[in-house]
């Protein structure tokens, strides 16, 4: 037997439709704040910078109102001749690796200890955030006091740990080791948040699966790479790239640490991008390098979410 047809009053569907639209349009009304927001400091902004960097603006078109001169290509074809642009890049992509690999490995084994049955436990996870909670400049200038020669702590470890016989002992004015030096200041200020968020990925993952795979006879590293990480592919992806677009705009800690010298060892994208516009007054060439730094980190970005790709990205 067949049941009968139901038929809907159509002011009931006209209620039912516009009960949606309200609904969409005061999700809308929510958003527009921070579409303005984004829309205003952000992407216009954008736009403004990638059209000046084809533009011959200098101070003086600033100061006078004149109008830039459209160049096409000429800022980024001279900052190629210069060989400042790929010096520059090279510096960048070098420090951003390092620092980010670095950053997880230390900051994933830190997590691997807090998630253990430490008695200290909570009291480390408060006091390892200190260097993240410390503003970037204020955390360079503590390094390059730590950095100072002669006077510096690191001066007096190494002329304490070599009996004296090393005095001269300028981290951050050797061109072999300067960048390592702000890589140091990096890692120290970047790792307590990454552990923390690795430790937090780490809790969520089930017991009962690790408890079975023990039993099964499956050892730590076994536990750790087939279970562990898997579960925890979403976190390590969010904390890596955040990894990655902040050391892509690092330039506190250059600018207090070694201003991009010397001789040009520590100039990266962004102090590269500040010299040409702040120091030497040309914008347009400003605007060039900063649009080569944002298209390099977009890319660096995206290559990696392509490569470590999780179950939602699929």
């Amino acid at each position: 037997m067949t049941s009968p047809a139901t038929f809907k009053r159509p002011g009931q569907a006209a209620r039912r439709v516009s009960a949606r639209t309200q609904d969409k349009l005061f999700c809308l009304l929510l958003l527009l704040p921070a579409i303005f927001l984004c829309v205003t400091f952000i992407l216009i902004p954008l736009v403004e910078s990638v059209i000046m960097s084809f533009q011959d603006y200098k101070l003086v078109n600033m100061a006078q109102g004149v109008p830039a001169e459209w160049n096409n290509f000429g800022n980024y074809t001279r900052l190629w001749r210069s060989g400042r642009l790929q010096s520059s890049v090279g510096i960048t992509v070098f420090f951003v690796a390092v620092t980010v690999v670095l950053t997880f490995v230390i900051s994933m084994t830190l997590a691997l200890m807090l998630n253990t049955r430490l008695r200290a436990a909570r009291l480390l996870r408060s006091v390892m955030m200190i260097p993240w909670v410390v503003p970037t400049v204020i955390a360079g200038l503590l390094w390059s006091w730590i950095y100072a020669n002669p006077y510096g702590l690191l001066q007096y470890l190494v002329r304490l740990v070599t009996g004296g016989r090393v005095t001269d002992f300028a981290i951050l004015s050797n061109t072999s080791t300067a960048l390592w030096g702000v890589i140091v200041a990096a890692l120290w200020k970047q790792i307590p948040l990454m552990a923390l968020l690795l430790l937090a990925g780490m809790q969520n993952v089930p017991d009962d699966i690790l408890e079975a795979a023990k039993i099964d006879g499956a050892g730590y590293m076994t536990r750790l790479i087939r279970i562990v990480i898997p579960y925890m592919k979403s976190v390590i992806q969010v904390s890596v790239s955040m990894c990655i677009i902040e050391n892509f705009k690092q330039y506190p800690l250059f600018a207090t640490l070694t201003n991009g010298g010397p001789t040009g060892a520590t100039t990266t994208l962004a102090v590269l991008s500040y010299d040409e516009a702040f120091v030497n007054y040309n914008y347009g060439s400003g605007a060039a390098v900063t649009t080569v730094w944002l298209l390099l980190m977009i890319v660096v970005v995206f290559v990696f979410k392509r490569i470590f790709r999780t179950d939602a990205d699929a």
